[in-house]
């Protein structure tokens, strides 16, 4: 049985709009691509995932449309995530029911994000066909209201709530009935191992970085000096609650206040874009911080060769993949001392005490008027991501992960 090629079905029945990239997209497409060739690969989602996967350059595989593109005006606001949500869920379990002969044998099935109309889809082909082995990715636990760290207050306390609330019951689900589960980082291991499950079925993805671009750039001999780039920092990612672009903003206001001449770079899109412009202006910063939106390709590397440092404020997260583009073309890193941070970047970034903007701020500072700690840091960000976070590399050991759990379940 192990040596008959795969089927895989990728459930990507969640996506909204067909612009931007997030972490859980960039998962799936990689190893879609990393997989390809050893398996037959087919996505079965809304025709936003097919477009985005499609944009990304995966477009030698199979695609099962569950329903047309909802064209959504504001995809940030509640009403859209709610219209998404009550629109795609049922038309996702629809395609499953009309169309369960596809999913014969023992295919594999990976619900590509713990939101229902990517996971529920999933749990009811593993219902029908209990053969199938379900992959569940889950990449992030939704802080609890009383959470001290949760990022959402105020004005986002109701959809915060929401959020964690809703995902209660989905994680039981993924707990109980899924065959593995993808998560991003290791402290949230453990958190998925039961007496059926062991941890060798609790596979930590963490994601990873086409080298290709990057590598031909730093061994090109042509690098632009860091004295010479335009930005002295630069941010990747989606503007949101978790990401921490608005205390990103005071931080770069202090930052100025030691080093006038400080440019930003902010690279993405998302809920809180509008009000980190608002802010920015509103702290005289216009001239100091750059906004691009969401860029990807030559683009973005256009931005990176000119940025000295790559900033993750991220003040709730599991991961984060973005910082890691930015270190592989040498970048070193700033971040909080969150504790996925610590395993998924154990090196190459300055880690500053949690919510402390000062701090985070001095190690900016120290990046930039320290050259040897600069050098130092750099180099240690490029090992990293040649040694650890290869997509390539990253996309064949998860696969022999799978395919050896597989072995040791059906022992």
């Amino acid at each position: 049985m192990m040596s008959e090629r795969k089927e895989f079905f990728f459930i990507s029945n969640n996506s909204i709009g067909d612009t931007g990239l997030s972490g859980g997209d960039r998962i799936y497409i990689e190893l879609a691509r990393g997989w390809k060739d050893k398996a037959n690969v087919s996505i079965v989602g809304c025709e936003e995932a097919s477009i985005v996967s499609k944009r990304e350059g995966l477009t030698d595989i199979v695609y099962h449309i569950t329903s047309p593109n909802l064209k959504l005006k504001n995809v940030f606001s509640l009403r859209a995530v709610f219209i998404n949500f009550f629109v795609k869920l049922p038309r996702g379990i629809k395609y499953v029911l009309k169309n369960r002969n596809i999913f014969r044998g023992e295919c594999f099935i990976y619900s590509v994000s713990d939101f229902y109309p990517d996971s529920l889809p999933a749990f009811l082909i593993k219902i029908i066909n209990p053969k199938v082995v379900w992959i569940a990715a889950f990449y992030l636990f939704a802080p609890a209201p009383w959470q001290k760290d949760s990022p959402y207050k105020g004005k986002d306390a109701l959809r915060g709530f929401l959020y964690w609330l809703s995902q209660q019951p989905i994680y039981m689900v993924i707990k109980n009935y899924a065959d593995f589960v993808f998560v991003t980082s290791e402290p949230d291991k453990m958190k998925f191992v039961t007496k059926k499950r062991d941890a060798s079925r609790v596979i930590v993805v963490r994601g990873g970085v086409d080298m290709a671009a990057s590598s031909r750039y730093l061994e090109g001999g042509h690098c632009i000096s860091a004295a010479d780039r335009k930005y002295d920092a630069c941010f990747v990612g989606r503007f949101h609650q978790q990401k921490g672009v608005l205390e990103l903003i005071d931080i770069w206001q202090k930052v100025v206040q030691n080093r006038t001449t400080a440019r930003l770079a902010m690279i993405g899109n998302g809920p809180l874009e509008e009000e980190a412009k608002i802010k920015t202006r509103e702290r005289g910063l216009l001239e100091k911080i750059d906004f691009f939106g969401f860029l990807d390709g030559e683009a973005k590397f256009e931005i990176f060769k000119q940025s000295r440092i790559v900033v993750h404020p991220a003040t709730f997260d599991s991961g984060g993949m973005a910082a890691a583009e930015a270190m592989a073309w040498g970048l070193p890193g700033v971040s909080f001392d969150l504790e996925a941070l610590r395993t998924y970047y154990p090196q190459g970034m300055a880690k500053a005490p949690c919510g402390d903007l000062s701090a985070f701020a001095k190690e900016i500072l120290k990046l930039l008027e320290d050259a040897s700690y600069y050098r130092l840091l750099s180099e240690q960000a490029v090992n990293l991501i040649k040694n650890e976070w290869n997509w390539k590399k990253r996309a064949a050991d998860i696969y022999s992960m799978l395919m050896k759990g597989v072995l040791t379940k059906n022992a």
